[in-house]
């Protein structure tokens, strides 16, 4: 007799969690993160599939986005006109769905978009762009004294200038240019199927010899990683919006913060 199952009921499971922490291995969390670790809210219970083995891990996902599924399996029932009496659906059981299983397709390479280790690789990866817009922001509005927001407008006026070289191309030119290059590189990562190098593609980025063989030590640097990465994307939330509603760069912004305290 056929099964078939639907997407019924969600329910919390650990058995899902296999990230790697170390390439090719799994970490070893610190030792508060297997007791009494610290929590994204002093009250706050982790859902057991955040069982704090992911760096960086505080228990935070109050929408359920990760949350593993589990389906409702049942039998098929019969519809024959020539039977005196057709069979209903039976309920045979509980399926789990396993939501980080890789399809081989570098451009679609998780069949859910919400397995937990697809949300790691897309806050890792949001998260070097934040600390990337951040430090350039502050660092180009301190150099030129030219709002983050203006930079553009003031180069497409004055022309395009690479370290103070001019530039003979257009803006339309550089934007091709930057869309093309980066497009090439972001699907080159993507043809990658194992997780730890599709987040360290060329290995980990340690040009000063921090990291060591540790899985600890391994596992504490990824986690300072993202934090700074979470911070960055809030600051980078905090510069937008002091640039729509008061038209202030980030620097700007931040010394007419400061100075409300003095008033």
């Amino acid at each position: 007799m056929a099964a078939f199952a639907f997407k019924g009921s969600r329910t919390e499971t650990s058995e899902q969690i296999a990230m790697l922490a170390a390439a090719g291995k799994k970490g070893k969390a610190p030792a508060a993160a297997k007791g009494g670790r610290p929590l994204w809210f002093p009250s706050a219970v982790a859902p057991d599939y955040l069982d704090g083995s992911l760096p960086g891990d505080r228990g935070f996902d109050p929408w359920g986005f990760a949350k593993p599924e589990e389906l409702l399996q049942y039998t098929t029932g019969t519809a024959d006109i020539t039977l005196s009496k057709n069979k209903d659906e039976e309920y045979v059981g509980k399926v789990k769905e396993e939501r980080d299983v890789l399809t081989g397709e570098p451009l679609v390479p998780w069949s859910s978009a919400f397995g937990l280790k697809r949300l790691r690789e897309c806050e890792l990866i949001h998260g070097r762009w934040a600390m990337l817009f951040v430090l350039g922001a502050l660092v180009g509005e301190a150099v030129t004294g030219v709002a983050w927001q203006n930079a553009g407008l003031v180069e497409a006026r004055e022309g395009y200038t690479y370290f103070g070289f001019s530039l003979p191309f257009s803006g339309s030119q550089i934007t091709w240019f930057e869309v093309l290059t980066m497009g090439f590189v972001e699907i080159f990562r993507n043809t990658e199927m194992n997780i730890e190098k599709r987040v360290y593609p060329g290995g980990a980025f340690d040009p000063l010899g921090l990291a060591s063989k540790d899985a600890e030590t391994t596992f504490r640097l990824k986690e300072a990683e993202i934090k700074h990465a979470r911070l960055a994307m809030v600051a980078f939330l905090g510069f937008a919006t002091a640039a729509a509603k008061t038209g202030a760069g980030a620097t700007t912004a931040f010394s007419i913060w400061a100075a409300s305290f003095g008033n």
